[in-house]
């Protein structure tokens, strides 16, 4: 039997043109992008790229080992203006320099943009309107500082530092200082979350590992429309019993549940560290995984 390759006819280009990489498991991301985009002269275009199960840092870095060929396949020797890698989870395990690269392996030409970089360009560009950062005030081992002096943003600097420390790697002191005061960056802590919906932002919940079920399950259902959250904890740095754990208790519940349509779960492991080697060394001689 005798084949013939057919050849793609194209319409000469005239709008911008996007591709997307959707994980085979993601049913919503071509929904969102198609509501993200209506009502502007933009051609879109999807591609799917295999996942794997579990969902660990050496599955979803095997998963990126494929984004050259999947660009490829996303309108075949045809240029695109910009490629989205749809997996934030996927990014940050194999790196948005190794995702950027293996891009413009197969699409030179293109803006590459990830969820994960989106939030700060995103920020800039206006698409969001804000974004928030919360987390429990626990110290370690219930450590007391007694009554913190200032407003509530000079309350919780002590406990939002580390998310800072990241924020300026983006943006100079007193520009933080300036979206802070115009309400751009939000400081809510989580006691002061409940009954707030929050739409057009990125929410960072860090050090969750210290909050209770209930306050995990009132920070969850806080998101709005065009809304996405990032949280993370450490549940070997946990100052609560286990029974009292909002993070593990959410992490069993998950996994108990048939599939998640919305919501990745990825657990890091000691080689995900992204400090001083000797903090490796440091855990592994505490026995920590």
């Amino acid at each position: 039997m005798n084949s013939t390759k057919i050849d793609p006819k194209y319409i000469s280009k005239s709008n911008p043109r996007i591709g997307l990489i959707a994980l085979a498991s993601d049913f919503m991301i071509e929904k969102d992008f198609i509501n993200v985009i209506k009502d502007r002269e933009i051609d879109f275009f999807v591609n799917r790229i295999e996942c794997y199960n579990p969902l660990t840092k050496e599955n979803l870095i095997k998963m990126s080992d494929k984004v050259t060929e999947v660009t490829k396949d996303i309108l075949p020797d045809q240029d695109i203006d910009c490629v989205v890698y749809g997996c934030t989870s996927g990014t940050i395990a194999a790196g948005y320099n190794s995702i950027e690269q293996k891009v413009k392996a197969a699409k030179p030409m293109a803006d590459v943009t990830t969820p994960s970089t989106a939030a700060i360009k995103a920020l800039k560009d206006g698409s969001i309107n804000k974004i928030v950062v919360t987390r429990p005030a626990v110290g370690v081992d219930d450590e007391k500082h007694g009554f913190l002096p200032g407003d509530l943003n000079s309350k919780m600097e002590p406990w939002t530092r580390p998310i800072f420390d990241v924020i300026q790697e983006y943006y100079g002191p007193k520009e933080i200082k300036t979206m802070i005061d115009e309400s751009v960056i939000e400081i809510s802590p989580l006691a002061f979350m409940r009954g707030r919906t929050f739409k057009n932002a990125f929410i960072i919940a860090d050090e969750m590992q210290n909050a209770t079920p209930n306050q995990m399950k009132m920070l969850l259902t806080r998101i709005g429309d065009d809304s996405r959250m990032a949280v993370t904890g450490d549940i070997q740095q946990t100052d609560r019993q286990e029974s009292q754990n909002g993070l593990i208790n959410f992490g069993n519940l998950y996994h108990k549940y048939s599939q998640s349509q919305y919501i990745q779960f990825v657990k890091f492991q000691n080689t995900d560290i992204e400090r001083h080697p000797v903090v490796t060394e440091v855990l592994s001689i505490y026995g920590d995984k």
